[in-house]
């Protein structure tokens, strides 16, 4: 493990859906003994830190992201001295641990808000949640106009005539942070798990916090957390206050050394916008969502490059660089979509292949998430009775939601589970039998296989001098291929036109995502070079 403070400036992290990563209890859902028995698997691959998705007590509404008690293990996942063995396990294999925190809201079960409703209205205990009457002649029309992200009204009505606010689901009450006891309690929660171990937070709708008190109407029809409009004045999304929060949380962090971490989910329209999360006194790093929403096209990839190094760079921070999550559709499928509505997954691979390495090449830090080192697509044909997100059904079942690329994953053997439970129990998701050639086991051996690409370039990643954190230059290049270089002697070149381009006599190359043509690299291809 790095000891260095700044480890986190250039680590390459693994995100972790810990429902649908390993099973050890045989229930079909992933836990927390499941994953520790595969940190050996994540130490090989060569990442340098594990980011887990929520493993509290929860109703799990919302796969976990509605917490009922940010201080205990749920016991799907396992028990308290679970996560300790997973923080001391990873810790001893050289990995980091950054754990999900979730401050915008809490569960409709959380001792807070069912406090809130035996209290009634204009109690202490309704001034830790939005709270508000109704409008019209009795009540009976919600406080505003606001949506869920998850569809239909933000706002629920309870059995006294009161409105909560939800911008997810109704079981996923929004929290007011302009209440001290609110912001008190997550900055202990933030000490509780420091102290056990852990090197790093995520933070969960970090842009989200606090909202306008006067509740304006938006006058949107719709809400949409991953394509934002303009938030500069938004009611609910990226107001300025937040940042306050954040600055106190740094000296929380600060208490434990100079080396425990944050990552901001701040979904904004701007580079500059992201950059106001990660000053100096603020959060330490933020998903660059602008590059995961990328087209695979090289004028916009160029942009999104230059904007971000340029916003980033201009206030000391890093840049992070992901491709997937645990919210999105999984980027073989996106890269193979194209015009149609049917995936081209053999371009999307080919795609998913150079963007790793395009990644890979860039200054500062990335996030992989389960299973894109297996080039898993997303699974677009679940059936309807297991679809578990609450975006299908606050959709009027319009929208499917993220199951599709919360499938767990598989490791071993022909035949679903797939080696994910250990006695065959049935996934809580369905696996699709054709990912049989996918299984870590079926790729670990093979040298042309997604998995050995990414061991490779981890390990490469690790071992040049030029890569990590720090600066790049573009090279010229023909229209359609990204050229750049990174000192000391390194280049990346990313073909993104549709017909080979020829590389220098002099070119050296350390490894390439796919096979190369007596020196030419063709389309969707991209090569890292050395002595550049």
């Amino acid at each position: 493990m790095d000891d260095s403070a700044n480890w986190w400036r250039d680590a390459v992290v693994y995100e972790v859906y810990v429902r649908s990563f390993a099973d050890a209890d045989g229930d079909g859902t992933g836990d927390l003994a499941g994953l520790r028995t595969r940190l050996g698997y994540l130490a090989e691959l060569g990442v340098d830190a594990v980011w887990t998705t929520p493993w509290y007590r929860s109703p799990m509404v919302d796969g976990g992201y509605d917490v009922e008690d940010h201080r205990s293990v749920d016991p799907l996942f396992g028990t308290d001295d679970d996560a300790v063995a997973l923080i001391t396990e990873a810790h001893r294999l050289g990995l980091r641990v950054v754990i999900d925190v979730v401050p915008n809201h809490t569960s409709d079960r959380h001792r807070w808000f069912r406090a809130a409703l035996a209290a009634g209205p204009g109690s202490p205990e309704r001034a830790r949640y939005h709270f508000r009457p109704g409008r019209g002649a009795h009540g009976e029309r919600p406080p505003n106009d606001w949506r869920s992200v998850f569809g239909g009204p933000a706002w629920t009505r309870v059995a006294d005539g009161e409105w909560y606010l939800h911008l997810f689901a109704p079981e996923q009450p929004d929290l007011d942070w302009g209440h001290a006891e609110v912001r008190a309690d997550f900055e202990d929660v933030l000490r509780f798990w420091f102290a056990r171990g852990v090197d790093g937070v995520r933070i969960d709708v970090a842009h989200g916090l606090l909202k306008d008190p006067a509740f304006p109407d938006l006058g949107a029809d719709d809400e949409e957390i991953v394509r934002p409009p303009d938030r500069s004045r938004h009611p609910h999304w990226d107001r300025d206050g937040v940042h306050d929060i954040y600055r106190s949380w740094r000296q929380v962090a600060g208490e434990f050394g100079p080396d425990r971490v944050f990552v901001a989910e701040a979904w904004v329209d701007r580079p500059d916008r992201l950059a106001r999360y990660v000053r100096p006194d603020e959060l330490h790093t933020a998903f660059n969502f602008d590059f995961l929403r990328c087209a695979w096209d090289p004028g916009a990839l160029r942009e999104v490059i230059d904007r971000t190094l340029e916003a980033l760079h201009a206030v000391g921070a890093p840049a992070t660089w992901v491709l997937s999550n645990h919210d999105v559709v999984r980027h073989v499928t996106r890269f193979g979509r194209g015009d149609g509505e049917e995936p081209d997954l053999a371009l999307g691979t080919r795609r998913a292949r150079a963007a790793l390495l395009l990644m890979l090449a860039l200054p500062g830090g990335a996030y992989l998430y389960q299973g894109e080192e297996l080039g898993l697509a997303e699974v677009e044909d679940l059936p309807e009775d297991v679809l578990a997100d609450p975006t299908w059904e606050r959709s009027g079942r319009t929208r499917r939601g993220r199951d599709g690329c919360r499938v767990p994953l598989p490791w071993s053997g022909t035949a679903p589970p797939f080696g994910f439970t250990g006695d065959g129990t049935p996934t809580w998701l369905p696996q699709p039998a054709r990912w049989r050639t996918l299984t870590a086991e079926a790729q670990a051996d093979d040298p042309g296989s997604m998995l050995r690409l990414y061991r490779a370039a981890l390990a490469a990643r690790r071992d040049h001098p030029a890569l990590g954190d720090g600066t790049m230059t573009w090279s010229p290049a023909p229209e359609g291929v990204l050229s750049f270089t990174r000192e000391p002697g390194f280049g990346c070149v990313v073909n993104l036109t549709p017909e080979p381009w020829e590389l220098p006599g002099d070119a050296r190359v350390l490894l390439a995502s796919g096979p190369l043509e007596a020196g030419r690299v063709p389309p969707d291809t991209a090569v890292w070079l050395t002595g550049s």
